[in-house]
């Protein structure tokens, strides 16, 4: 009968014993039975061949020269290196004194001769059975410890992952500040916020804000103050994500919108002037509201188009993104001159957009801050 390991390989069996017909006794019978075998005259040579082929089991006499059965199964059960081998001691000391220091030198089995062929088979048997499952054990240990690192892997991996998206969530959160959602992600898709460093650029600026809101907020609730606020720069915020503007500042219920930067977009005075047009008509319609709640507030827009140095300003934790120069300056005081439901602009902005826009001729305007009189149009609205 063939005997078989669990990985299919036929077992291997070292028989060490100084006597040649003991050892040819041994090996007839394992041969047999199915099983490879190798043979050592002592246990020097016993030690050499188990550092060399690592057999699946060890026959092992006590009664040798240069090195004994003992202080060899001492020095292989003690070898860190070496996979579980058993090993059974054949001796002719049956004593059990010598039985109990055969196992506590770390044999697996102990057999007295002269041996019983078939309690030598059924103690190999049993050795292998015993060494086939220490294998398996063996092997699925170390099947659980690979897993366990592939997953501590994987949970490094995973943990970079967040961090890394933790940090982009971080970043478009910083950028939707005071930028539309789709130019926050074109951002930081086009280059990161290296963007957003200083630079030269010509822009056109939107300043918007409330006519009789100050008057309104001296006399009204805070609440009421809030709540108009919170519904005003709604309709506004919408618009400006919807035409993909940058804002610039808040400032009470001054908005100060940019168009062409961070990223350059196609016609940025008629995007401004078209999302000035409709934000005009939202609060319009916010308007009528207010005043059945007895508040009048009007609502004007100044636009103006030129070049301005751009970039975040402050200190860590709290940017903004700034636009400094007399475009800024001149879109404010258009604002300012603007009456309800005026839309000024100024002469540049005027030759981008007269064609498609009715635009009506509001003459020089001497403006705070500025030295020359500027030239201004209303935007009346789109041609037919």
């Amino acid at each position: 009968m063939m005997i078989i390991r669990s990985d299919d390989r036929t077992s291997t069996i070292l028989v060490v014993d100084d006597n040649e017909i003991n050892r040819d006794i041994l090996v007839t019978r394992l041969a047999s039975q199915g099983y490879d075998t190798l043979q050592a005259v002592d246990g020097e040579q016993a030690l050499a061949m188990v550092a060399t082929t690592t057999p699946d089991l060890i026959l092992l006499d006590i009664m040798m020269p240069k090195i004994d059965g003992l202080e060899v199964c001492r020095r292989l059960k003690s070898d860190p290196g070496l996979p579980y081998i058993p090993i059974i001691l054949v001796t002719a000391k049956g004593e059990s004194e010598n039985v109990i220091t055969g196992l506590d030198a770390g044999a697996d089995e102990y057999l007295v001769k002269p041996i019983d062929q078939a309690a030598l088979v059924a103690r190999v048997r049993s050795a292998l059975r015993m060494k086939s499952l220490h294998d398996e054990v063996r092997a699925q240990a170390e099947h659980l410890r690979a897993q366990a690192e592939h997953l501590a892997t994987l949970n490094r991996t995973l943990e970079a992952r967040v961090a890394k998206q933790v940090a982009e969530i971080e970043r478009v959160g910083r950028l939707r500040q005071f930028l539309s959602p789709q130019v926050a992600e074109l951002v930081l898709s086009s280059g990161g916020e290296t963007l957003l460093q200083s630079h030269r650029r010509e822009v056109t600026v939107v300043f918007c804000d409330l006519r009789g809101f100050t008057a309104f907020a001296e006399i009204a609730e805070p609440e009421e103050v809030i709540l108009i606020l919170h519904e005003y720069h709604a309709a506004l915020g919408a618009l400006i994500n919807k035409y993909e503007a940058t804002v610039e500042r808040f400032a009470g219920d001054g908005l100060l919108v940019l168009f062409n930067d961070p990223l350059p977009c196609p016609d940025p005075a008629g995007r401004a002037v078209l999302m000035s047009i409709e934000m005009r008509g939202e609060i319009l319609r916010a308007s009528e509201k207010w005043q059945a709640t007895g508040h009048e507030l009007g609502f004007g827009i100044g636009i103006a188009s030129g070049h301005a140095t751009l970039g975040c300003i402050g200190f860590e934790g709290r940017f903004q993104y700034s636009a400094t120069g007399t475009v800024a300056n001149l879109a404010s005081r258009l604002c300012d001159q603007a009456s309800d439901g005026q839309i000024l602009v100024d002469a540049k902005v005027c030759a981008s957009v007269e064609h498609y826009f009715e635009l009506q001729p509001v003459g020089e305007l001497t403006l705070k801050g500025l030295h020359r009189p500027v030239k201004t149009f209303n935007v009346l609205g789109q041609k037919s």
